[in-house]
């Protein structure tokens, strides 16, 4: 077979499921603005970065940022050197990254299962399937990057047809970037294919020394690549900085009475928290009875892609499960394994039990009637919003967009209880275009209280006038970018800390969150704004201070902004 036919296979082989998932993932990520608390961090790190100069050592509002390695904010300044600075191109790049994971877990298919080409084609499809996964991959974060060097570095230990031992130099290399990505948790993701290696390949099985040695050698390498950034950064961001990179922000996440930061202990979930959540991260693949029966019904002998995904999955949960620091992305990285597990024992189950293979009752018939009855709840709910027989936020903010949405799902509904071939495809296409429509229909109703927009750009504003501006309470970077900020915010807790900022800086402005806002706030500040389940409100210092002190400020020069003034569901009265 010549190179440019195998060329020209490839490239028909990431059709049409690479394409298809490229626009769609374009269409959700641009639908609105970067999400705080998550995406406007990561902004806020590397735009301090790139304003101050901090190149080796991450910022955070003039403080070193040892929570994350460096090199996504490198790859986010490599756009920047290149487009300009905006929050464009973080966002194609989290696009670029998810479908690179995508090809990663095609080829990983390819190379454990070679007898079964089907694997390669349908890898893919389940993988862009997932809608946790999918609704995370917008966010401008860590974990999907830290997913590409996982697969990457797994595939270097997989046999290729001309040659069964592992590319040990780009394990090591893959691994470094790993690291250098989030850290020593990326070993987590690796170590437990590699250490019981002999349990799912064959060349590891025969030579388990040069396995084993040459797998040290390449974590190694892997661990002199992170040192090669760690220890000149920790020489640069002083004692505090050196201490948390190296000792407590690893390990507070692993024992709970090191987690001594408030964002560790807000990590801190029970040993069965990552089962209890598994329906959600896995959907909608959790309501497809057809995969649970399928790995219910695997029997010894398992064949080595199996063995692999095993060798990768439990060991591998379970640690995760152990360490008291969890979030749901944390095992991000795991989900090209449970596609393999999924898939290949879909495929065995055809060869082995065709009657249950196809079989009917077996298909995706769960998920078509839950997409209907979801429809129906939508074409309904203006009615019940309008007979004042259901309220709330989200409720009144849906009605008068539910009714096309409802269109939406009760056709896909129809899509999956369909009977015949490309039963997985219709499953993947009708999850990829539903978390599109629930991204939209968040756009349309609950994003104005996720979107900073006009309180950023009215700080950003201030700090170009060399105003002081402070947070009362944790401030955690979410006006940083978008406002260009390019001095640190003050944040206090007491009332005596504001008087002394209104005091030594009587033209600063302050950012107060309060349940709900009073006559004061919309007689006497700036702005005032929705944020999650809260609202935003922005003082002039000195305003605050009286009120605080007990005394009248003075009347405003123009009246208070209520974002978004055309809104009538986020108007509020005194």
């Amino acid at each position: 077979m010549s190179p440019s036919y195998n060329r020209s296979e490839q490239l028909r082989a990431v059709w049409p499921w690479l394409p298809l998932w490229a626009v769609v993932a374009l269409l959700a990520i641009f639908s609105h603005g970067p999400m705080p608390l998550y995406s406007t961090r990561t902004l806020a790190v590397a735009w301090e970065m790139w304003n101050q100069g901090h190149w080796l050592v991450p910022h955070i509002n003039g403080q070193p940022y040892s929570e994350k390695a460096p090199l996504l904010f490198w790859l986010i300044h490599a756009g920047w050197f290149a487009f300009g600075v905006s929050d464009v191109w973080p966002r194609v790049l989290e696009v670029l990254l998810g479908g690179t994971q995508l090809v990663l877990v095609s080829l990983l298919a390819r190379r454990l299962f070679p007898q079964r080409p089907w694997m390669a084609k349908a890898a893919p499809w389940m993988l862009l399937a997932f809608g946790y996964a999918f609704l995370f991959g917008l966010q401008i974060m860590y974990d999907v990057l830290l997913a590409v060097w996982t697969l990457a570095a797994l595939l270097c230990l997989t046999p290729k047809a001309q040659r069964s031992e592992p590319r040990w130099l780009l394990f090591g290399l893959c691994v470094g970037f790993g690291l250098l990505t989030k850290g020593p948790v990326m070993l987590l993701h690796v170590a437990f294919p590699w250490l019981l290696g002999p349990l799912w390949n064959d060349w590891a099985g025969q030579h388990r020394a040069r396995w084993y040695v040459r797998g040290v050698l390449a974590l190694l390498l892997g661990g002199a690549m992170l040192l090669a950034w760690a220890l000149p950064a920790g020489y640069s961001g002083g004692e505090a900085y050196r201490q948390r990179l190296f000792f407590t922000q690893t390990a507070g996440r692993v024992v709970d009475k090191l987690a001594q930061g408030k964002d560790l202990q807000n990590h801190a979930e029970p040993i069965w928290f990552y089962l209890l959540w598994l329906p959600v991260m896995l959907f909608p693949f959790s309501g497809w009875p057809r995969a649970w029966l399928a790995v219910a019904a695997l029997r010894r002998p398992l064949e080595a892609g199996l063995r692999f995904a095993l060798c990768w999955l439990l060991p591998t949960f379970l640690m995760l499960s152990l360490i008291s620091g969890k979030q749901l992305y944390y095992p991000l990285p795991e989900l090209g394994g449970i596609t393999l597990l999924l898939a290949g024992a879909i495929a065995v189950l055809r060869e082995r039990r065709p009657n249950l293979a196809y079989n009917g009752w077996l298909g995706t018939w769960p998920l078509g009637v839950g997409g209907i009855a979801f429809a129906v709840a939508l074409f309904l709910l203006p009615l019940l919003v309008a007979g004042n027989h259901l309220h709330g936020e989200w409720a009144d903010a849906a009605a008068p967009y539910s009714r096309y949405f409802s269109v939406v799902f009760l056709l896909l509904g129809a899509l999956l209880l369909l009977r015949g071939r490309g039963e997985l495809r219709r499953l993947a296409v009708a999850g990829l275009i539903g978390v599109l429509a629930l991204n939209t229909l968040f756009t349309l109703t609950l994003w104005p209280r996720y979107d900073l927009r006009p309180a950023a750009r009215l700080l950003g504003a201030a700090d170009q006038a060399n105003r002081s501006i402070a947070f009362l309470g944790n401030y955690e970077g979410q006006f940083h970018f978008e406002g260009r900020l390019t001095r640190p915010v003050a944040e206090f807790y007491t009332d005596q800390a504001l008087q002394d900022f209104a005091l030594a800086h009587p033209d600063g402005l302050v950012v107060v969150r309060v349940e709900q806002p009073d006559a004061n706030d919309l007689r006497y500040a700036l702005l005032v704004q929705p944020f999650r389940s809260s609202w935003l409100v922005v003082w002039p210092a000195t305003s605050l201070a009286d009120l605080r002190a007990g005394l009248i400020p003075p009347e405003p020069a123009q009246p208070t902004r209520i974002y978004p003034a055309d809104d009538w569901r986020y108007r509020v009265q005194p």
